[in-house]
């Protein structure tokens, strides 16, 4: 079997991919990360996924290509990565306390080229309601920077989640369990199961 494209520089997908021990490699997407106002978070981030996918499609002929793209929406307001602190501290305060959205879209394409397979998957995330003080040591750690709504829930930022409903790898950045099933459409079998992939999922997420 030729080695799947994962067209993402993130460590975060590179380490989750890694969990289903399919030989892949890793490239580096050509796009542009562009935010359409008519573009619901759902939209975006599946035409986001597709564009990175074809950035690199016609360089890696005879392999499947695998991309995604991940986006924090609350009150049909679309959240990406900050850009500074004060940014990060503004996304912060604005999930502190409420529920939202985790959307990832996926995009596959076929190593013959005749097939694509195109989803979203979604988790709801519970914040606590974090105190300031809380919440400007979180931001100090620099954690929040290039993550999707400003927090790492496999990281520090596990301290501002009070639980999810969903994937867990959904929020980390890529939604495994669909995943695995749609390799399975293009005949790429993962012979991990996914009970051993929930297995690296901590236990405290265990019961979303």
């Amino acid at each position: 079997m030729n080695p799947l494209i994962l067209a993402s520089l993130s460590p975060r997908r590179r380490e989750l991919l890694d969990y289903l021990e399919l030989p892949f490699q890793v490239v580096a997407p050509n796009y542009e990360e562009k935010s359409l106002p008519q573009w619901n978070a759902r939209q975006e981030v599946e035409a986001l996924a597709r564009e990175k996918a074809e950035s690199v499609v016609h360089d890696f002929p005879d392999h499947t290509i695998i991309a995604a793209d991940t986006l924090v929406t609350i009150g049909g307001e679309k959240l990406g990565k900050p850009v500074d602190a004060a940014g990060a501290i503004a996304m912060l305060q604005r999930l502190a306390g409420k529920v939202h959205e985790v959307v990832t879209g996926v995009y596959l394409c076929s190593a013959d080229r005749k097939r694509e397979i195109r989803w979203v998957d979604s988790t709801s995330v519970y914040m606590k309601s974090y105190d300031a003080s809380t919440l400007r040591s979180y931001v100090r750690t620099g954690e929040p920077m290039g993550k999707a709504g400003a927090y790492a829930i496999q990281g520090k930022g596990e301290i501002l989640i009070e639980k999810i409903v969903g994937d867990y790898f959904n929020v980390v950045g890529l939604p495994l369990a669909s995943l695995q099933r749609h390799l399975q459409d293009l005949d790429i079998h993962s012979r991990i199961s996914l009970e051993t992939i929930r297995a690296k999922i901590p236990p405290r997420w265990h019961h979303g």
